[in-house]
């Protein structure tokens, strides 16, 4: 006699495995899906770093000296009593940013400086950048590696970006006059 076996998946084993599969598949989407989602992210905090550091180095990349750059005895001045134009921390008046008659001109006048929606030197806001701001805070850096309190400057850029992204840099600049 011939006895035949039969082979095969019963119709409940069938749908154990459609629900298994289910259940995977739906979970594999779910991660793909907040992955996807959380993409954008690194990118606001890369184009807020890249605002923070463009900033600074504008900031850095000024002079700092005894007596505003204007003063004719800015190359010489060894102290505030040489000026006949000292320089201070803070905005100068009439001084901007952007400005092309009275730009600012030292490391000083960026202190308290803020900026919401990013501008470029013309004082333009950058296309896409509209939803971040900037702020400047210049302070004295105190006895830094043993130079003398009063001859360099701290400077803190803090940008904040669309979903609260919030980078802090800072830097510091040492007095270059008297340049003789």
């Amino acid at each position: 006699m011939f006895t035949s076996v039969q082979r095969g998946v019963s119709l409940i084993e069938l749908l154990v495995f459609i629900v298994v599969v289910g259940i995977a598949v739906t979970g594999v989407v779910t991660v793909y899906s907040t992955s996807a989602r959380g993409s954008a992210d690194p990118v606001v905090r890369k184009q807020v770093l890249a605002i923070a550091e463009s900033l600074l180095e504008e900031v850095l990349a000024k002079p700092y000296t005894y007596c505003d750059p204007d003063d004719p005895a800015v190359e010489t001045a060894s102290s505030v009593a040489d000026c006949a134009i000292a320089e201070g921390l803070g905005e100068e008046a009439g001084e901007a940013r952007g400005s092309n008659t009275l730009p600012f001109d030292n490391v000083n006048d960026f202190d308290g400086f803020a900026m919401s929606g990013i501008t470029d030197l013309a004082g333009d806001v950058v296309t896409g950048l509209d939803a971040y701001a900037a702020v400047v805070q210049v302070t004295s850096a105190g006895v830094f590696n043993g130079i003398p309190d009063g001859e360099t400057l701290r400077v803190v850029v803090t940008v904040t970006g669309p979903g609260n992204h919030r980078v802090s840099l800072s830097g510091y600049r040492t007095r270059h006059a008297p340049n003789l």
